[in-house]
């Protein structure tokens, strides 16, 4: 990563030094955001010291140079959230990377978030970034990763990937006072590797992608350090954690027909302490333009399967998904997505409400709600968290 953060500032020089000469050729952005979140958990802590409330305040400031006609360009994304719970205020680059395209072939280099997958529910072959797992709950947001990433592009064959990924960045978890956590505090520090390069290891990463007809189709390839440590757990409760080395295959295709999104993601996973199948699979309809007013409203369903049962770190080991997408097509963007999953061997259900509306030209509101109902004491991740459900309300504004 030393390496890779060396060439970046070298290129970050040239490019501002290029900028001084040609500045008419040179194009520059910068956005900043500013938001301010509150969450609030209404049922009594499961565990001692944690709160009810946390309000925390996050800034996003973005930019981006480009030069040669758009065809090179440095761009940025970094972000810092203050927060109650000491683990969850952390900052994070996102991104800071060179890019350079010409003719059919791309590259990039240093701090970037690159995503893969097509199903909502659960992102299985989406391996590249390590998850931010105390900034939310679903995995959705990422950390940047230092990579060398080359992408050549063919009109017959699809386009290939290649990565090169020389650091692995550990996954943070809630401290002491934070929800959303195990009974035992787990401090990153403390999860070990079974490789003995640790994070220096240097691992590779491959995807293949090809569209054909009403067919979108990837196909990836990932050898190195797993984005989820494996758990142990001690007779006297203690949780012990270590990333594995890890071969992941995985395949994604979504088919489009008419109103129709078949989507299905799935992988295998070797390693040394286990091996393992997981697929989520399903559809979404989408009722467009109802009335004629620009509504358009999804209904989505989805089966997520884990082979590892209750040792999965995501709790979605035999699992149904249904929901719905809603968007008002607004000058407000306004958009509402209510989903559930239960598990189909017990009676845990997460209930969950994401919305979202801009208001005048730089603000946005969003509201989040999370519900864990009837939580079996049998499912090792879920278990913790059967007391934390919560609303969470943020208000963003954009400078």
């Amino acid at each position: 990563m030393k390496n890779a953060f060396i060439l970046i500032a070298f290129l970050s020089f040239h490019a501002f030094a290029k900028a001084q000469t040609e500045t008419k050729k040179t194009t520059q952005e910068f956005e900043l955001e500013i938001e301010t979140e509150y969450r609030y958990f209404y049922e009594n802590a499961q565990f001692e010291q944690q709160e009810d409330h946390y309000p925390s305040i996050a800034l996003r400031p973005e930019y981006s140079i480009e030069w040669n006609k758009g065809y090179e360009g440095i761009h940025f994304k970094g972000f810092l959230r203050l927060d109650r719970d000491n683990e969850r205020t952390h900052w994070d680059i996102r991104t800071l990377y060179y890019q350079k395209a010409k003719n059919n072939w791309e590259l990039s280099i240093g701090l970037k978030k690159v995503y893969w997958g097509v199903t909502e529910s659960n992102h299985l072959v989406d391996i590249i970034n390590q998850t931010d797992a105390v900034e939310s709950f679903d995995g959705e947001d990422k950390l940047g990763q230092p990579m060398i990433q080359f992408s050549w592009i063919t009109n017959r064959w699809g386009t290939f990937d290649f990565f090169y990924l020389p650091f692995h960045r550990k996954r943070t978890f809630p401290g002491t006072e934070g929800r959303l956590r195990f009974a035992t505090v787990i401090d990153k520090d403390d999860v070990g590797y079974e490789s003995g390069a640790q994070e220096w290891r240097q691992d590779i990463a491959f995807r293949w992608k090809y569209y054909i007809g009403a067919f979108d189709i990837g196909v990836s390839h990932f050898y190195g350090n797993g984005r989820e440590p494996l758990f142990t757990v001690s007779p006297t409760g203690t949780i012990n954690a270590f990333y594995p080395v890890i071969n992941q295959t995985g395949i994604d295709i979504q088919i489009t027909h008419n109103a129709f999104l078949w989507k299905v993601e799935s992988i295998y996973r070797h390693a040394k302490a286990q091996d393992f199948i997981a697929l989520v699979g399903g559809l979404e309809y989408t009722f467009s333009n109802i009335d004629g007013n620009g509504l358009d409203i999804g209904l989505l369903g989805e089966y997520l399967y884990d082979e590892r049962d209750e040792l999965a770190l995501t709790a979605l080991q035999n699992d149904l998904f249904f929901g719905s997408r809603i968007a008002f097509n607004d000058i407000q963007d306004t958009s509402i997505l209510i989903g559930g999953i239960t598990d189909l061997e017990n009676s845990s259900t997460i209930m969950s409400l994401e919305a979202s509306r801009r208001f005048g030209s730089n603000w946005t509101a969003e509201i989040e709600a999370r519900i864990f109902n009837n939580v079996d004491t049998s499912e090792f991740i879920l278990a913790n968290f059967r007391n934390d459900s919560f609303l969470r309300v943020s208000i963003s504004r954009f400078f």
